[in-house]
């Protein structure tokens, strides 16, 4: 990782403000989304109104045919991991439904992602999210300038394993800003003191992808959505953050 250390952007304060007000209307759209889903919506209605959300607001969705993909919403549910293309799968009660969403304000990017339950869920999707939520913030809780990149992929995985999950290991959190994936790539596993160190004025999104089972994925027909080898569920959660001299900042 230090040898793409001089490809990170650090963000000036007049850019901060932007990605700090794209973030705040991409949070908004997304606790509205939630309080949506429900039992017999289809995925690629969900998507569908998150994108009306984001059109009514004047911001383009960041992720609709970026590297060809067909959704403005990455729509993930029960095993499926990531990348989830929006279609008529109908959501079922006891589902969880994993929401990536992307917006670009004034010329900068702004992604998150959140995992929600549709209906009654079991208890060990239950607790799956939660591990997710609590990995996520004791990752971002490193995110201060001094300390390094190893720092967080430890706090992530060391708490997920823990707590008898598994991270995924071939899709990571990513620096962000005039780019959807910048500098650097950031596993959810790793060891803390090595790697990048965190300066104040760097973006990056951090985002934990928690199995049940297996870590091990794979790619399924349509070339998009990730899922769980063993066919058990996945969670996934992700904040746009900030580094300051004051510590992280969620803008998500």
């Amino acid at each position: 990782m230090s040898n793409n250390s001089s490809r990170i952007q650090i963000k000036s304060a007049d850019e901060l403000a932007i990605m700090a007000e794209g973030g705040s209307v991409l949070r908004e759209i997304m606790d509205q989304a939630g309080s949506f889903v429900d039992i017999g919506m289809t995925t690629q209605e969900l998507n569908d109104v998150i994108h009306s959300m984001l059109k009514k607001k004047n911001l383009r969705p960041a992720f609709l045919n970026k590297y060809g993909f067909p959704g403005s919403v990455c729509i993930s549910v029960n095993n499926e991991v990531v990348h989830g293309v929006p279609g008529k799968k109908v959501l079922k009660n006891g589902d969880i439904v994993s929401m990536d969403c992307g917006l670009i304000k004034d010329g900068y990017y702004l992604d998150t992602a959140r995992t929600v339950k549709v209906g009654n869920v079991d208890r060990e999707s239950e607790n799956l999210i939660q591990v997710a939520v609590e990995s996520l913030r004791l990752g971002i809780d490193q995110l201060r300038p001094g300390r390094r990149l190893g720092d967080v992929s430890y706090a992530v995985q060391s708490h997920v394993e823990s707590s008898g999950y598994s991270v995924v290991r071939e899709y990571t959190g990513h620096g962000i800003g005039r780019e959807l994936h910048e500098e650097p790539k950031i596993p959810n596993f790793g060891l803390p003191g090595k790697g990048v160190r965190w300066q104040s004025g760097m973006v990056v999104c951090l985002e934990p992808m928690v199995n049940a089972g297996t870590h091990e994925t794979f790619v399924m027909e349509d070339h998009w959505t990730v899922v769980t080898a063993d066919g058990r569920r996945s969670a996934h959660m992700e904040h746009t953050v900030a580094i300051t001299e004051n510590g992280p900042v969620i803008l998500t």
